[in-house]
Protein backbone atom coordinates (compact mmCIF):
# COMPACT_ATOMS: atom_id res chain seq x y z
CA UNK A 1 0.00 0.00 0.00
CA UNK A 2 1.22 3.13 -0.75
CA UNK A 3 1.14 5.60 2.29
CA UNK A 4 1.56 8.74 0.08
CA UNK A 5 -1.02 7.72 -2.14
CA UNK A 6 -3.66 7.32 1.03
CA UNK A 7 -2.59 10.49 2.47
CA UNK A 8 -3.44 12.49 -0.97
CA UNK A 9 -6.77 10.78 -0.75
CA UNK A 10 -7.43 11.97 2.67
CA UNK A 11 -6.54 15.31 1.82
CA UNK A 12 -9.07 15.31 -1.43
CA UNK A 13 -11.83 13.86 0.90
CA UNK A 14 -10.72 16.96 3.28
CA UNK A 15 -9.86 14.98 6.45
CA UNK A 16 -7.00 16.93 6.64
CA UNK A 17 -6.45 16.34 10.48
CA UNK A 18 -6.62 12.48 9.75
CA UNK A 19 -3.75 13.11 6.94
CA UNK A 20 -1.72 14.67 9.12
CA UNK A 21 -1.69 12.00 11.60
CA UNK A 22 -0.96 9.53 9.17
CA UNK A 23 1.68 11.22 7.84
CA UNK A 24 3.43 11.86 11.10
CA UNK A 25 2.74 8.30 12.10
CA UNK A 26 4.05 6.38 9.22
CA UNK A 27 7.16 8.38 9.85
CA UNK A 28 7.85 7.63 12.81
CA UNK A 29 6.52 4.16 12.68
CA UNK A 30 3.58 4.88 15.38
CA UNK A 31 1.37 3.08 13.53
CA UNK A 32 2.81 -0.55 14.16
CA UNK A 33 2.06 -0.47 17.74
CA UNK A 34 -1.88 -0.33 17.22
CA UNK A 35 -4.28 -2.65 16.51
CA UNK A 36 -6.39 -1.55 13.37
CA UNK A 37 -9.23 -0.67 15.29
CA UNK A 38 -7.09 1.07 17.88
CA UNK A 39 -5.28 3.08 14.58
CA UNK A 40 -8.35 3.80 12.85
CA UNK A 41 -10.36 5.41 16.24
CA UNK A 42 -7.15 7.77 16.65
CA UNK A 43 -7.05 8.83 13.34
CA UNK A 44 -11.31 9.84 13.66
CA UNK A 45 -10.52 11.17 17.21
CA UNK A 46 -8.22 13.60 15.44
CA UNK A 47 -10.18 14.27 12.38
CA UNK A 48 -12.95 15.30 14.94
CA UNK A 49 -10.84 17.24 16.89
CA UNK A 50 -9.34 19.19 14.01
CA UNK A 51 -12.86 20.37 12.81
CA UNK A 52 -14.00 21.29 16.32
CA UNK A 53 -10.90 23.21 16.49
CA UNK A 54 -12.23 25.10 12.74
CA UNK A 55 -15.65 25.55 13.96
CA UNK A 56 -14.74 27.46 17.19
CA UNK A 57 -12.38 29.59 15.04
CA UNK A 58 -14.62 30.21 12.71
CA UNK A 59 -17.65 31.23 14.99
CA UNK A 60 -14.94 33.60 17.23
CA UNK A 61 -13.60 35.11 13.31
CA UNK A 62 -17.43 35.76 12.53
CA UNK A 63 -18.38 37.42 15.87
CA UNK A 64 -15.93 39.87 15.54
CA UNK A 65 -14.96 40.94 18.78
CA UNK A 66 -13.31 44.18 19.64
CA UNK A 67 -10.35 42.46 21.70
CA UNK A 68 -9.92 38.82 22.84
CA UNK A 69 -11.34 38.18 26.00
CA UNK A 70 -11.71 34.87 27.99
CA UNK A 71 -12.90 33.66 30.75
CA UNK A 72 -9.54 32.17 32.42
CA UNK A 73 -8.51 35.76 32.32
CA UNK A 74 -11.05 37.74 34.69
CA UNK A 75 -9.45 39.35 37.82
CA UNK A 76 -11.90 38.76 40.71
CA UNK A 77 -9.68 40.96 43.08
CA UNK A 78 -10.14 44.35 41.42
CA UNK A 79 -12.40 46.37 43.61
CA UNK A 80 -15.66 46.32 41.99
CA UNK A 81 -17.96 43.82 43.15
CA UNK A 82 -17.74 40.99 40.65
CA UNK A 83 -18.91 37.78 42.13
CA UNK A 84 -17.01 35.20 41.51
CA UNK A 85 -19.46 32.47 42.15
CA UNK A 86 -22.55 34.54 40.02
CA UNK A 87 -19.94 34.97 36.96
CA UNK A 88 -18.78 31.61 36.89
CA UNK A 89 -22.23 30.39 36.75
CA UNK A 90 -22.92 32.55 33.94
CA UNK A 91 -20.12 31.12 32.07
CA UNK A 92 -21.99 27.82 32.17
CA UNK A 93 -24.22 29.41 29.36
CA UNK A 94 -27.27 28.12 30.90
CA UNK A 95 -29.19 31.54 30.39
CA UNK A 96 -27.99 30.99 26.95
CA UNK A 97 -29.82 27.54 26.82
CA UNK A 98 -32.97 29.25 28.88
CA UNK A 99 -32.89 32.53 26.35
CA UNK A 100 -32.42 34.65 28.63
CA UNK A 101 -30.30 37.99 29.19
CA UNK A 102 -27.16 39.13 30.82
CA UNK A 103 -27.36 43.17 31.51
CA UNK A 104 -23.46 44.56 32.72
CA UNK A 105 -23.97 48.47 33.82
CA UNK A 106 -20.84 50.04 35.38
CA UNK A 107 -18.84 53.54 35.18
CA UNK A 108 -16.44 53.62 32.15
CA UNK A 109 -13.15 51.36 32.72
CA UNK A 110 -14.69 48.98 34.99
CA UNK A 111 -14.69 45.81 32.33
CA UNK A 112 -17.84 45.84 31.51
CA UNK A 113 -17.01 45.16 27.63
CA UNK A 114 -14.43 42.30 28.76
CA UNK A 115 -16.45 40.55 30.88
CA UNK A 116 -19.24 40.76 27.80
CA UNK A 117 -16.93 39.54 25.56
CA UNK A 118 -15.48 36.76 27.81
CA UNK A 119 -19.02 35.47 27.68
CA UNK A 120 -19.27 35.36 24.28
CA UNK A 121 -15.87 33.83 23.53
CA UNK A 122 -17.21 31.42 25.83
CA UNK A 123 -20.16 30.81 23.96
CA UNK A 124 -17.92 30.06 20.23
CA UNK A 125 -16.31 27.61 22.80
CA UNK A 126 -20.03 26.13 22.96
CA UNK A 127 -20.03 26.19 19.31
CA UNK A 128 -23.09 29.04 19.78
CA UNK A 129 -23.46 31.27 16.75
CA UNK A 130 -22.61 34.77 18.70
CA UNK A 131 -22.43 38.47 17.55
CA UNK A 132 -20.58 41.73 18.65
CA UNK A 133 -21.49 44.91 17.76
CA UNK A 134 -21.06 48.31 19.28
CA UNK A 135 -24.40 49.48 19.90
CA UNK A 136 -24.19 53.14 17.99
CA UNK A 137 -22.40 51.21 15.10
CA UNK A 138 -25.07 48.84 14.52
CA UNK A 139 -27.65 51.64 14.72
CA UNK A 140 -25.59 53.37 11.82
CA UNK A 141 -25.25 49.87 10.05
CA UNK A 142 -28.89 48.96 9.95
CA UNK A 143 -29.82 52.75 9.21
CA UNK A 144 -27.39 52.61 5.86
CA UNK A 145 -29.16 48.43 5.40
CA UNK A 146 -32.60 50.30 5.62
CA UNK A 147 -31.59 52.61 2.79
CA UNK A 148 -29.65 50.10 0.60
CA UNK A 149 -33.31 47.57 0.30
CA UNK A 150 -31.10 45.34 3.26
CA UNK A 151 -32.62 45.99 6.61
CA UNK A 152 -34.70 42.25 6.50
CA UNK A 153 -31.50 40.71 5.88
CA UNK A 154 -29.29 42.53 8.07
CA UNK A 155 -32.34 41.36 11.21
CA UNK A 156 -32.07 37.84 9.75
CA UNK A 157 -28.69 37.52 10.26
CA UNK A 158 -29.25 38.66 13.91
CA UNK A 159 -32.08 36.99 14.37
CA UNK A 160 -30.28 33.68 13.92
CA UNK A 161 -27.73 34.58 16.40
CA UNK A 162 -27.45 32.08 19.83
CA UNK A 163 -26.14 35.30 21.68
CA UNK A 164 -26.14 39.02 20.35
CA UNK A 165 -23.71 41.34 22.19
CA UNK A 166 -25.03 44.92 22.80
CA UNK A 167 -22.04 46.93 23.92
CA UNK A 168 -21.86 50.65 24.79
CA UNK A 169 -25.77 50.44 24.98
CA UNK A 170 -26.79 54.38 25.07
CA UNK A 171 -23.93 56.14 24.41
CA UNK A 172 -25.60 58.02 21.71
CA UNK A 173 -29.09 59.12 21.75
CA UNK A 174 -31.80 56.70 20.17
CA UNK A 175 -33.47 58.98 17.05
CA UNK A 176 -36.73 57.00 15.79
CA UNK A 177 -35.06 55.12 13.17
CA UNK A 178 -32.58 53.74 16.10
CA UNK A 179 -35.39 52.66 18.16
CA UNK A 180 -37.26 51.03 15.93
CA UNK A 181 -34.43 49.01 14.74
CA UNK A 182 -33.78 48.20 18.62
CA UNK A 183 -37.65 47.25 18.97
CA UNK A 184 -37.27 44.98 16.08
CA UNK A 185 -34.24 42.94 17.29
CA UNK A 186 -35.56 42.95 20.23
CA UNK A 187 -38.97 41.28 19.33
CA UNK A 188 -37.27 38.75 17.07
CA UNK A 189 -34.82 37.57 19.84
CA UNK A 190 -37.17 37.76 23.06
CA UNK A 191 -37.88 34.41 23.92
CA UNK A 192 -36.14 32.62 21.14
CA UNK A 193 -32.19 33.46 21.79
CA UNK A 194 -29.89 35.37 24.56
CA UNK A 195 -28.45 39.37 23.95
CA UNK A 196 -25.85 40.54 26.54
CA UNK A 197 -25.87 44.44 26.84
CA UNK A 198 -23.35 46.30 28.77
CA UNK A 199 -23.76 50.21 28.96
CA UNK A 200 -22.87 53.33 31.08
CA UNK A 201 -26.19 53.78 31.99
CA UNK A 202 -28.14 52.26 35.03
CA UNK A 203 -31.55 50.55 34.38
CA UNK A 204 -33.28 52.88 35.96
CA UNK A 205 -31.94 55.49 33.46
CA UNK A 206 -33.06 53.80 30.11
CA UNK A 207 -36.59 54.31 29.62
CA UNK A 208 -35.49 57.72 29.38
CA UNK A 209 -32.42 57.31 27.33
CA UNK A 210 -34.30 55.02 24.78
CA UNK A 211 -37.27 58.10 24.80
CA UNK A 212 -40.95 57.06 23.14
CA UNK A 213 -42.58 55.82 26.06
CA UNK A 214 -44.44 53.09 24.57
CA UNK A 215 -41.65 51.56 22.61
CA UNK A 216 -39.48 52.07 25.44
CA UNK A 217 -41.84 50.24 27.63
CA UNK A 218 -42.12 47.66 25.33
CA UNK A 219 -38.51 46.78 24.64
CA UNK A 220 -37.31 46.92 28.25
CA UNK A 221 -40.14 44.52 29.12
CA UNK A 222 -38.81 42.18 27.05
CA UNK A 223 -35.07 42.99 28.54
CA UNK A 224 -34.92 43.59 31.57
CA UNK A 225 -37.50 41.45 33.23
CA UNK A 226 -35.44 38.67 32.19
CA UNK A 227 -32.50 39.20 32.51
CA UNK A 228 -29.13 38.58 34.86
CA UNK A 229 -27.44 41.61 36.03
CA UNK A 230 -24.06 43.16 37.06
CA UNK A 231 -23.68 46.14 38.30
CA UNK A 232 -19.70 47.07 38.09
CA UNK A 233 -18.22 49.73 40.94
CA UNK A 234 -15.15 51.17 41.70
CA UNK A 235 -12.59 53.30 39.74
CA UNK A 236 -11.08 52.42 36.50
CA UNK A 237 -9.18 49.42 35.44
CA UNK A 238 -7.55 51.43 33.15
CA UNK A 239 -6.77 54.43 35.51
CA UNK A 240 -5.59 52.15 37.89
CA UNK A 241 -3.02 50.24 35.67
CA UNK A 242 -1.51 53.92 35.37
CA UNK A 243 -0.66 54.21 38.84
Amino acid sequence: MNNQTTIEKLKQMRLSGMAEMHYTNTLSNINQQYTIDQYVAMLVDQEWENRHNRKIKNLIRIARFRYPATIRDIDYSANRQLDKNTFERLALLDFVRSHENVIITGATGTGKSYLAQALGHQGCMMLMKTLYYNTTRLMEHLKLSRLEGNYSKSLTVIEKADLLILDDFGLAAFDNQARQALMDIIESKYDRTSIIISSQIPVSGWHEMIGEGTIADAILDRIVHSSHRIQLKGESLRKNKLK
